[in-house]
């Protein structure tokens, strides 16, 4: 796990170039041999790949004045990459992508329409409430609280999850992404996401899994997402 040393003219490093990916751990920047796999990938992974081919797309085919607009409004959004000091922001161009694949996750594939961002409500997932599981596909409730006052109709629980044995650890290549059923409703709820033929997905048929998660929330009017938070729960199949 080599540290990289700060150059006159790179004084900080992230993401991959060349056969290198740089990451950060506790504030200090190192690099490791970028993974490259002879697999093509999963089904659902070429199909993400496609919605991204499709993004791309369709910014490119965006007049310049409707660009311009994307622009505008990026820089208000907060990033959740390193330097975290908010002295860069997202481009336009990345937060239409991102847009876009907000709304492919509903199920409304379409070319987004650029609004000013907000901020998301304030909300809190404290628990697994309940665990079902009926023709292959497990359905884990989020204990969910929501403040006050917010449309019942705008915001979903987004979640990337990983299923492990009992106390195994987290590998964030093989978390995979899911939509809350229902959209969240204000005060105290609870928020069900399917995980359809969930043994299949990571190769697992146990009675109980440890479930390392990253959850936001999903707006269903502009397609953004929030920070993600990290959590760790434990389950008991019924």
């Amino acid at each position: 796990m080599p540290r990289y040393l700060p150059s006159i003219l790179f004084d900080d490093c992230y993401g991959s170039v060349g056969d290198l990916t740089f990451y950060h751990r506790n504030g200090e920047c190192f690099y490791r041999k970028r993974s490259l796999p002879s697999f093509p990938g999963t089904m659902r992974q070429m199909e993400h790949q496609e919605v991204h081919l499709r993004a791309i797309a369709a910014w490119q085919q965006l007049e310049h004045a409707v660009q311009k607009q994307w622009n505008e409004i990026s820089p208000a959004v907060i990033v959740h990459r390193p330097p975290f000091d908010q002295t860069t922001h997202m481009s336009g161009y990345n937060l239409f992508v991102s847009a876009y694949h907000g709304f492919a996750r509903l199920g409304e594939e379409h070319v987004p329409t650029p609004m000013p961002w907000e901020e998301f409500p304030v909300h809190a997932v404290d628990k697994v409430a309940s665990v079902s599981v009926s023709d292959d596909v497990l359905r884990i409730g989020f204990s969910f609280r929501m403040e006050e006052g917010i449309a019942a109709d705008r915001y979903k629980l987004l979640v990337r999850l990983q299923l492990t044995e009992p106390g195994g650890g987290r590998n964030t290549g093989k978390m995979r992404t899911y939509v809350g059923e229902d959209f969240l409703q204000p005060g105290d709820s609870v928020a069900v996401v399917a995980v359809p033929d969930y043994v299949s997905v990571w190769g697992l048929d146990l009675p109980a899994y440890t479930l390392h998660a990253r959850l936001n929330l999903l707006d269903a009017r502009s397609g953004y997402r929030n920070i993600y938070r990290s959590d760790t729960f434990q389950l008991q199949l019924p």
